[in-house]
C-alpha cells in the first residue's frame, strides 16, 4: 500500500556494511533507527540535532513505539558514557579491523556523541507495527524494494571492503563534519510537503552466517533484531542490508534464468521471476503446466539437460528426495547440461544426504551448486514472499540475489550444503507438528460441545495468534482444503525431520506422534489436500 508520513524517529549514524555502497549523488549517512530494526541511507539535509528537538518530538508523539525508540536512545546514551566509540557500535567485521590507524583517529574523535535527525519519505516503519519495514541490511545482498544497490549495476566491485566515513562526502554543515567523526543519534524527520511519498515493495531482508576464527562451526540463533551485529563476540556473524531501486523496482540479472517443477510453489516462483524482468526457460514433468508461462514470456524447454546447457542459472523446486535425484542423474537429466561454470540451485526440500550427493555430483563436473529450499505456501509464493533458506556455493548465492529478491521476503545464507536443508526440515517439522496440535484442539473442541470458532477467536486474542493458525482454523471451520501445502508433503517433511533426529540419537517425539496423525490422514485419502485436512485423522 501507499506509505503516509511519518513522525521523526530517533537513530544513529553507523558504519553501512560491507558492500554496501552509499548512493550516488547524494550527500548521505547510512542510519540504524533505535527502537526497530530498521536501516536506511538518509541525506545529510534530512539530519537534524537530538537534543534540542527532543522534548518538542516527544510531545508530537504519543506512541508507544515512539516512546520506547526514545528510551532506547537513552539506554544507548548511558550504556556508552565514557566508554571507547568504537568497542560501542562497531559490528564484528569493523571490530577486526580496529588496529587500522583510520579506526585509532574515529576512536579519538568518537566521544562526540551527537544526535540528529532524518526523513526519508521511502521509509517503511518497523516489524513492531506487522506492516512494512526499512530491510535489514546485509553485506552482500540486499532489497526487494525500491533502492538499488550500486553493487548490483557494477557486479566488478563487489567484495571491496566498506568504505572508511573519511571516504564519505563531507558535507558543508560543520555540525554534519563532528557527525562524520562518531556514532550520531537523532530524529528522523517527515518529508517536506514538495518531497513524494513513493510507494514501494516490501523490503528484502537478507541475513548471513559467516564463521570467525573458532575451529568448531556454531551458529547462533538468527534473529532480525540488528543489534545482533553489535553485540555478537561469537562464531557467527549476522548482518542485514538494504539495497533499494530508485526505480522503485529490483534490476534483473542479465543471465538466463532455467527452472524446473511447476508446482504449488514453483509455478508462483515463476511468475515472479517474469515479472520483474528476467528471461527464464521452463521445463515441467507434465508439459501443459508450461503453457501459461509460455504465454507470460517464458521460453520452453523440452529437456532437464536442454534447460541447464541453454542458461547460466537453473532452479529446480521438486516434491522429495527421489524426484530431486531423478531430475540431476536420470535420462536427459541435469547432469548432462552440467559443464563448467554451469550453475544449479535446487530449491527442493529433500534430506541433507541427498543434497550433499547431488552437489558432488554437480561439482565433480565443473558445476556450481546452492541449495535454496524455500519456507512458505503457494500463497506465499504467489506473492513473492517466501523465506530463502540458502547454502553451497557463496558467489552463486550472490549471483541469485535479483532472483531471490523477486522471489522471496528474506534470505539466509547458512553455510556449508546439507545446513539449508536441515534448518529447513526443522522448520516444517515445527509447522506440520504446529497444525496437527491445531486440529486436534479443534476436534476436541466440538466432540466436548465447545464452539470452535470461539475457541479460534480465544487462541487470535493470546500469544498464539498467527496468520498460519487462523488460515488454517478458517480452512477447517469451512471445510475448504484447497491445498497450499500439500498434506503428502508435509508428511514427508516430518519423516526426514524424524530421520534426521536418527541420526543424530536425537528424540523427536512430538514430531512423530504428529506424523503418525498425518499418515492416518493419507490413509483417509488427503494427500492431494491442504495440511489442513490432517483434521479428518481426528473425526472419528
Amino acid at each position: 500500500g501507499k506509505l503516509g508520513r511519518y513522525p521523526p524517529w530517533p537513530g544513529k549514524i553507523v558504519n553501512p556494511p560491507k558492500d554496501l555502497k552509499k548512493p550516488r549523488g547524494k550527500k548521505c549517512f547510512f542510519v540504524k533507527f533505535f527502537g526497530t530494526e530498521d536501516h536506511a541511507w538518509i541525506k545529510v539535509e534530512q539530519l537534524k540535532p537530538y537534543h534540542p528537538h527532543k522534548e518538542e518530538m516527544i510531545k508530537i508523539n504519543k506512541g508507544k513505539r515512539f516512546q520506547q525508540a526514545v528510551d532506547a536512545v537513552e539506554e544507548f546514551l548511558r550504556k556508552t558514557k565514557g566508554k571507547d566509540q568504537a568497542s560501542s557500535h562497531n559490528s564484528n567485521e569493523e571490530k577486526n579491523r580496529r588496529n587500522s590507524s583510520e579506526e585509532r583517529g574515529k576512536q579519538s574523535a568518537g566521544e562526540e556523541k551527537r544526535k540528529a535527525s532524518l526523513s526519508e519519505g521511502k521509509l517503511k516503519k518497523g516489524t513492531g507495527e506487522g506492516k512494512k519495514r526499512v530491510s535489514s541490511v546485509s553485506s552482500e545482498r540486499g532489497s526487494k524494494s525500491p533502492l538499488k544497490r550500486a553493487q548490483d549495476q557494477s557486479p566488478r566491485k563487489r567484495g571491496r571492503p566498506p568504505k572508511d566515513e573519511k571516504d564519505l562526502t563531507i558535507p558543508e554543515s560543520s555540525t554534519v563534519k563532528r557527525m562524520m567523526t562518531g556514532t550520531v543519534a537523532g530524529f528522523k524527520w517527515p518529508p517536506s510537503v514538495s518531497e513524494p511519498v513513493k510507494d514501494s515493495d516490501p523490503h528484502f531482508h537478507h541475513f548471513l552466517l559467516s564463521q570467525t576464527e573458532k575451529p568448531a562451526v556454531c551458529y547462533q540463533a538468527i534473529t532480525k533484531k540488528l543489534k545482533v551485529c553489535e553485540e555478537e563476540t561469537g562464531s557467527t556473524s549476522i548482518q542485514a542490508a538494504d539495497s533499494t531501486a530508485v526505480n522503485g523496482s529490483i534490476t534483473p540479472t542479465d543471465k538466463k534464468i532455467g527452472f524446473l517443477g511447476l508446482g504449488l510453489m514453483g509455478s508462483g516462483i515463476v511468475s515472479n521471476l517474469l515479472k520483474m524482468g528476467h528471461t527464464v526457460t521452463v521445463w515441467n514433468r507434465t508439459a501443459e503446466k508450461c503453457d501459461l508461462f509460455i504465454q507470460e514470456g517464458a521460453r520452453l524447454g523440452r529437456t532437464p539437460a536442454e534447460v541447464v546447457s541453454t542458461c547460466d542459472i537453473t532452479f529446480a523446486c521438486v516434491s522429495d528426495p527421489k524426484a530431486a535425484k531423478d531430475l540431476v542423474l536420470g535420462p536427459s537429466g541435469v547432469l548432462q547440461g552440467i559443464r563448467p561454470g554451469k550453475c544449479y540451485v535446487d530449491m527442493s526440500t529433500v534430506d541433507a544426504d541427498t543434497v550433499t550427493e547431488l552437489a558432488q555430483v554437480i561439482v565433480s563436473r565443473g558445476g556450481r551448486f546452492l541449495e535454496a529450499p524455500v519456507s512458505g505456501n503457494q500463497q506465499l509464493s504467489n506473492d513473492g514472499m517466501l523465506v530463502i533458506l540458502a547454502a553451497g556455493d557463496r558467489g552463486l548465492y550472490e549471483d541469485c540475489s535479483s532472483c531471490f529478491q523477486a522471489m522471496g521476503k528474506t534470505s539466509f545464507f547458512l553455510g556449508e550444503v546439507g545446513n539449508a536443508a536441515k534448518m529447513m526440515l526443522i522448520v516444517n517439522m515445527v509447522q506440520g507438528s504446529f497444525m496437527a496440535t491445531i486440529a486436534e484442539g479443534l476436534t476436541l473442541a466440538q466432540v466436548t460441545g465447545q464452539s470452535q470458532q470461539t475457541l479460534l477467536d480465544i487462541l487470535n486474542q493470546g500469544q498464539l495468534a498467527s496468520i498460519f493458525l487462523d488460515q488454517k482454523c478458517q480452512n477447517i471451520l469451512q471445510g475448504n482444503f484447497k491445498p497450499d501445502f500439500y498434506l503428502k508433503y508435509i508428511q514427508k517433511d516430518l519423516r526426514l525431520a524424524i530421520a534426521l533426529g536418527d541420526s543424530v540419537n536425537h528424540p523427536t517425539p512430538m514430531a512423530a506422534a504428529a506424523n503418525e496423525v498425518y499418515k492416518r490422514a493419507k490413509a483417509l485419502d488427503q494427500s492431494d489436500n491442504d495440511m489442513s485436512a490432517v483434521y479428518r485423522a481426528y473425526i472419528h
